[in-house]
């Protein structure tokens, strides 16, 4: 998958550094990955919740953040959609997002 963009992930920990391994791992998964579905997505990372058709919400640093991503299975691009504490994902439309 090509990711966009993984500035949006850096920049998210240097903020919040406890995220940066976690963030890490998903981009690294992420972008070796030739997923087609939500499905696909999830049985790399079980934890994760597709939302629709194209949004999977992953968990990140157990679970106290949360990550959006839209995806266009067809042309293997992954979007970064939203990501934040749990406590700003409980604010937010996850299935609409688009803060990135």
């Amino acid at each position: 998958m090509h990711v966009i963009a993984k500035s949006t992930l850096a920049a998210y920990w240097g903020i919040h550094p406890e995220t940066r391994a976690p963030l890490q791992h998903w981009f690294e998964v992420a972008k070796r990955a030739k997923w087609a579905t939500g499905s696909e997505v999830m049985a790399s990372f079980p934890k994760a919740k597709v939302i629709n058709g194209e949004r999977v919400r992953f968990d990140v640093h157990g679970g106290d953040y949360r990550l959006i991503v839209a995806f266009n299975y067809r042309t293997a691009v992954a979007y970064i959609k939203f990501i934040g504490t749990h406590a700003e994902y409980d604010r937010i439309d996850a299935a609409t997002v688009a803060i990135f």
